[in-house]
């Protein structure tokens, strides 16, 4: 069960595994592009090709679909990024119930956005979870973890590249586990615990109040996505890359503290950050120093 990118690579390492996938199921067609044409998830094309079968519901609290799972008699069910909150009749329906991949070191980000999350917070190290799931939101005990370290200049799309390889190792070595009867659950510990959420479009504003640190970090925990954006006089400025300038003494948040051939720097809550890679809205990504040569900003100006 799972719909995106991620959720497709990892199926098409359990269709190369040994076991057999005796189906799939995932969101239905939505909607995208310019045309808004109806178009299958990752999921659904992997499965196609693979020649399994799919179930495309809208609806999966119905007897009608539970009794479609049935007839495939899953041994286990593997959960990833599907998208939904699954019932309790789906949780027990198979003999190893739903075992879930969550990318992160529960009972730590749990949620819709755990690498992004990671990144945000300043986390040293990221990783991946096996977990059999419960009805609460991640909080099933723990089947199997590994770590990774973070690249100082590790965004949320970089960090899930490296992640599915790992994830999908680790649910091969977890099913493995399960069929040999030597794997047993850890519980989570709960007062270690801490979210997730999903991330909305709006989160990609800049807040020049917030200190340096905190906004490069952003920065890179919302790329690809919502991004992160500011305004330049009533235009839109996406920011896909920051700089934190170590010992520079700050100005009012927003602030343009320089705007020449050696930088384009702004001010913050505490601290300067350098505006290395910049987007006006409909234009070409530059370096903030190109982009100035075009722009008329300078020294005093503010953003946002």
């Amino acid at each position: 069960m799972g719909t995106p990118q991620i959720a497709a690579d990892t199926l098409d390492a359990l269709c190369g595994g040994p076991d057999r996938v005796v189906g799939v199921v995932t969101q239905p067609d939505r909607p995208a592009g310019r045309g808004q044409k109806a178009m299958p998830s990752p999921v659904r094309k992997v499965a196609e090709a693979r020649a399994v079968p799919v179930i495309a519901a809208e609806k999966i609290r119905t007897p009608e679909f539970l009794e479609e799972l049935r007839a495939w008699q899953p041994v286990i069910v593997i959960v990833v990024a599907y998208g939904r909150i699954l019932p309790k009749t789906i949780l027990e329906l198979a003999p190893h119930g739903c075992v879930n991949v969550h990318y992160s070191l529960l009972p730590k980000y749990r949620g819709a956005a755990p690498a992004a999350w990671t990144i945000i917070n300043g986390e040293s190290q990221g990783g991946v979870t096996t977990m059999r799931l419960v009805e609460k939101m991640d909080a099933g005990g723990i089947y199997l973890q590994k770590a990774i370290s973070l690249a100082a200049d590790e965004t949320t799309g970089s960090l899930q590249k490296k992640l599915m390889p790992l994830g999908a190792s680790l649910l091969l070595d977890t099913i493995r586990g399960l069929k040999e009867g030597d794997l047993q659950l850890q519980e989570q510990d709960e007062s270690l615990a801490s979210l997730a959420p999903m991330l909305k479009k709006e989160d990609g504003l800049i807040d020049w109040r917030r200190a340096a640190v905190e906004i490069e970090r952003r920065t890179r925990g919302f790329d690809p996505w919502p991004g992160s954006f500011t305004k330049v006089g009533d235009k839109m400025l996406k920011v896909h890359r920051i700089h934190v300038l170590a010992g520079q003494p700050s100005g009012t948040p927003g602030e343009v503290a320089r705007a020449d051939a050696s930088g384009f720097w702004v001010s913050t809550g505490s601290g300067i950050v350098s505006l290395e890679e910049v987007q006006l809205e409909n234009k070409k990504r530059v370096g903030g120093v190109e982009f100035l040569r075009g722009a008329r900003i300078q020294s005093g100006d503010r953003l946002g």
